[in-house]
C-alpha cells in the first residue's frame, strides 16, 4: 500500500504542476460545501486547528504524554517522528508541483491533512494493532482535516488525497526505519555495559557505578 501511496502521489504531482485552479472534481465538491453555513465553518476552523503550529503541539504533547504513562517509549518517540515527517515531505513537495490556490498560495500537497492522517495511524499502529481499525481511523481522521480544509478553501480536494497518499508512503517507511534504529540502540546498550573492565554497568549521570563492586571483589 505504501508503494501505491507513493506512485499515486508522483502521479497527481505530474498531473497538477503549475496548475492554478482545481480540476473538475475540485470545482463540483467545493461548489457542494460552500453551501454549508457558519455553524459548519466553526466546525472546520476547529478542526482545521488541530494540525495548525498551536494545535499541533497540542496534540502531540498529549499523545506523548499518554504514550509515556504507559510505557510506550517506542510510540512516544514515533507520535513526534512520523508527522513531522510528512509535514517535512509536503512542504518540499509544494514548491516542485507548483499547484496554487487563493492568488498564489502553494496548495498540493495538503500538510493539514497528511498530519492529522498521520497521528491518527501511529496513535491506532499502536493501540489497536488491527489492520481493518486502523485503517478506518485513519481514513475518519483524514476525512475530517479534508473536509475542513476544502471548505475553508484552503486546498482543493485532490490537495487533501495527496496529503492522504504522502501518509500512507511515508509513516510505514518511518516505522520501519525508526524501529531498526531502536532494535540497534537497544542491543548497544548491553554490550556498551559488558564492554566496561569491571564488569559494571555504564555509570549513572552521578558518575557513581550503577551496580557496587562485591565485597569479594574489593577484598582479594
Amino acid at each position: 500500500m505504501s508503494v501505491l501511496a507513493a506512485i499515486a502521489l508522483v502521479v497527481m504531482g505530474f498531473v497538477f504542476a503549475g496548475q492554478s485552479a482545481g480540476a473538475a472534481v475540485d470545482i463540483g465538491v467545493r461548489e457542494e460545501l460552500r453551501q454549508l453555513g457558519s455553524t459548519w465553518r466553526q466546525l472546520a476552523l476547529a478542526v482545521d486547528w488541530l494540525a495548525e503550529p498551536v494545535g499541533a503541539v497540542v496534540v502531540l504533547g498529549t499523545c506523548v504524554l499518554l504514550f509515556l504513562r504507559a510505557r510506550n517509549r517506542f510510540a512516544a518517540v514515533l507520535v513526534v517522528v512520523a508527522p513531522a515527517a510528512v509535514v517535512v515531505v509536503t512542504t518540499g513537495m509544494k514548491p516542485l508541483t507548483g499547484r496554487t490556490i487563493n492568488d498564489g498560495f502553494l496548495a498540493f500537497p495538503s500538510g493539514h491533512t497528511a498530519f492529522l492522517a498521520a497521528v491518527a495511524l501511529v496513535v491506532t499502529l499502536s493501540v489497536a494493532r488491527r489492520l481493518v481499525v486502523v485503517m478506518v481511523v485513519t481514513l475518519a481522521a483524514g476525512l475530517a482535516m479534508a473536509w475542513a480544509q476544502v471548505l475553508l478553501n484552503a486546498h482543493y480536494p485532490t490537495d487533501t488525497l495527496g496529503g492522504f497518499c504522502v501518509t500512507l508512503a511515508v509513516v510505514p517507511v518511518v516505522v520501519l526505519a525508526l524501529d531498526r534504529i531502536w532494535t540497534v540502540a537497544s542491543r548497544a546498550a548491553p554490550a556498551a555495559a559488558d564492554d566496561r573492565p569491571d564488569g559494571n554497568p555504564l555509570p549513572a549521570r552521578g558518575g557513581a557505578p550503577a551496580v557496587p563492586p562485591s565485597p569479594s571483589a574489593t577484598h582479594d
